[in-house]
């Protein structure tokens, strides 16, 4: 797919807050409101977070990130492919590009939180090789969440 473009973007760019609120809109229809971990935009350290808008044709239609944990483990976040360009190896592209940004700042690991409502996400993450692990921070009491790990 030559027409995909991957930026990576600053955390106020418009482009990723219209992704995230198709995200949160996406996530209110599964789940219940306490059930959804978004990022706090108002927390100083969101500028260490590394997001990613991706372009098909020059309409967004995905973003991610991934926010550090400590040295050597970083959390893959507000990871989402608008429904209309789903099963067209973008999800795929963009876990690829993000697995490959965590490498060249260091970390170690990837950690994920994901939902019982989101079998296809949970396909696609053991598809690239994470494997279930114990809830983790802020999903420990989830009852919906699915935590998950890579090691790079």
């Amino acid at each position: 797919m030559n027409d995909i473009e991957i930026k990576i973007v600053k955390p106020d760019y418009p482009d990723l807050l219209q992704l995230i609120h198709q995200l949160d809109e996406e996530l209110l229809e599964r789940y219940p409101a306490e059930e959804v971990h978004g990022i706090d935009f108002e927390d100083p350290s969101i500028n260490d977070v590394v997001f990613i808008v991706v372009y098909r044709n020059n309409r967004a239609v995905g973003c991610g990130a991934i926010r550090p944990l400590d040295a050597s483990c970083t959390e893959l976040k507000r990871f989402f492919v608008d429904r209309t360009y789903r099963k067209m190896g973008i999800a795929s592209r963009m876990l690829s590009f993000l697995e490959n940004e965590a490498r060249l700042l260091h970390f170690e690991m990837i950690r994920l939180e994901t939902g019982t409502e989101q079998p296809e996400s949970v396909q696609l993450y053991q598809k690239h090789g994470y494997l279930s692990i114990e809830k983790f921070g802020p999903y420990v009491d989830g009852e919906m969440s699915l935590c998950f790990e890579k090691r790079l």
